[in-house]
């Protein structure tokens, strides 16, 4: 396994972070101990969760992934192996989360009251990375390239950066993250923390796969001359990528069977470029996740790879995909498929 420097924090992360959003949904509490048993042994030490989990978010359920990771952290006697990566919410309609039935935003109290949350259901003393799920800014976040901007206040990033900086302080998270962000929102973190002398954001969790390579248009560079390390999830977009949706297949136990929210991936080109990639691979006598995976993980601003699994098979196969180096010949074909499909599906 290979370690690279999350930010500029000085913490090495592995170069495969396993996801967690299925504990406590799709898996089971014995489930989620197995897979953290394995992604330990196979060199795997950070983990990523979200206050939110498990996926679909739900009133029922939420929370319950964090408490998985906390009763694995408790019995193994495991803290100090692993990095322990979470989120707070953004902005959001959803108003189950906070106890005064407030719906989610990144002011002050519901960041104190979130952290504090997490905590307990984590069975620690203090986060490695928390991150911010999504903007506080009223803005489209998922599904679509171009930027649509939405009348409506926010909490000011500054103000936002020195809650985070209170619980550096505090000793309850070391390092501070964003997620689904802009390249301006990106910039405009970094240079609060600059400004007012507080903690410089280490990483961003975005998508990125092979048909939604949106990163590389903006984000890319400031992966390389500011030094934010991306956590790059759905590397598999969503299970469409591995071609068990082909055909019109609804696999049992599939997320699209269970919660039919894949939207983005049965759009426009999508299901065309999905299908040329699956094609793409097996042409290369590769496994088509794998293939994804290798190509996600080869990239030279991806940090981490975030990998997620229903069963300890599927876990395997993409520890195995992320470390396979892929022939150059499957490289420069993929990247002639990408001029023909640019980013069906951001």
């Amino acid at each position: 396994m290979e370690y690279r420097e999350l930010g500029r924090s000085g913490a090495k992360v592995s170069a495969i972070c396993l996801g967690t959003m299925t504990f406590g949904e799709q898996n089971s509490e014995a489930d989620g101990h197995a897979q953290m048993d394995y992604a330990v042994d196979r060199g795997i030490n950070i983990f990523d969760a979200a206050e939110i989990y498990p996926v679909p978010p739900k009133p029922e359920t939420q929370g319950r992934t964090e408490s998985i990771i906390g009763s694995w952290l408790a019995s193994r006697k495991a803290r100090d192996r692993v990095m322990v990566a979470t989120k707070v919410i953004g902005r959001t309609k959803m108003n189950w989360l906070r106890k005064d039935g407030s719906p989610g935003r990144q002011g002050r109290g519901q960041i104190l009251e979130a952290v504090e949350g997490s905590l307990k259901r984590l069975n620690t003393d203090y986060i490695d990375v928390y991150q911010l799920h999504w903007p506080d800014r009223p803005m489209r976040i998922f599904e679509g390239l171009d930027y649509v901007h939405l009348q409506g206040d926010s909490h000011p990033i500054e103000e936002i950066l020195g809650v985070l900086g209170d619980l550096v302080r505090q000793g309850k998270i070391r390092f501070a993250g964003l997620s689904n962000e802009t390249p301006w929102g990106v910039m405009s973190f970094l240079k609060a923390a600059e400004t007012h002398a507080l903690p410089r954001i280490v990483s961003i969790q975005n998508a990125y796969n092979l048909v939604n390579r949106s990163f590389e248009t903006g984000l890319a560079e400031i992966h390389y001359r500011e030094q934010v390390s991306l956590l790059a999830y759905s590397p598999l977009g969503q299970g469409y990528l591995t071609g068990k949706y082909e055909g019109g297949a609804l696999p049992e136990g599939s997320r699209k069977r269970l919660f039919d929210r894949l939207g983005r991936y049965e759009m426009g080109n999508g299901p065309r470029a999905i299908s040329a990639y699956v094609a793409l691979a097996r042409t290369h006598g590769l496994d088509p996740a794998q293939m994804a995976l290798a190509f996600a993980a080869s990239r030279p601003f991806v940090t981490s790879t975030i990998i997620g699994a229903t069963t300890l098979a599927q876990l395997k196969t993409d520890i195995e995909g992320c470390l396979l180096r892929l022939p150059d010949a499957a490289i420069q074909d993929i990247e002639q498929l990408h001029l023909t499909y640019p980013n069906p599906c951001p």
